[in-house]
């Protein structure tokens, strides 16, 4: 049988670097772990952490395919934070000009959600511990 230990990491393609460097670094608060230059492939690669236990990986590549992103897409669905209170963290994305959507209820755990999307319209979830 095979042993899965965690999720490594979580690699995300952007359009604007700069501009999603910021939403993850400055927004969300992920720490930044090594920012590199790939000059052979035009792209920079972003390694973030998150309270220091995931890592998630930022590319930019010249002029990337468009993908489906909304939430009910075919393939990954979203991206997932857990946070201590939704309202606080709607009310911070929100200083930052990000807008979220209305807070929903988990119909099995009873837990309060909602959603928000990242510059390229990846979705982004905060969900209360």
């Amino acid at each position: 049988m095979l042993k899965l230990n965690r999720v490594h990491h979580i690699a995300i393609i952007c359009t604007d670097y700069q501009r999603s460097k910021q939403f993850y670094t400055d927004v969300l608060g992920l720490t930044i772990v090594r920012e590199v230059y790939r000059a052979e492939r035009q792209s920079y690669k972003l390694d973030m952490e998150v309270s220091g236990l995931y890592q998630i990986e930022l590319f930019s590549f010249p002029e990337p395919p468009a993908r489906p992103s909304r939430p009910e897409a075919a393939g990954l669905r979203h991206l997932a934070f857990e946070v201590d209170d939704v309202e606080a963290a709607i009310n911070h994305v929100n200083a930052h000009g990000v807008t979220a959507e209305p807070i929903r209820v988990d119909e099995f755990t009873g837990k309060r959600f909602t959603f928000l999307a990242d510059p390229d319209g990846l979705p982004i979830e905060f969900y209360e511990k």
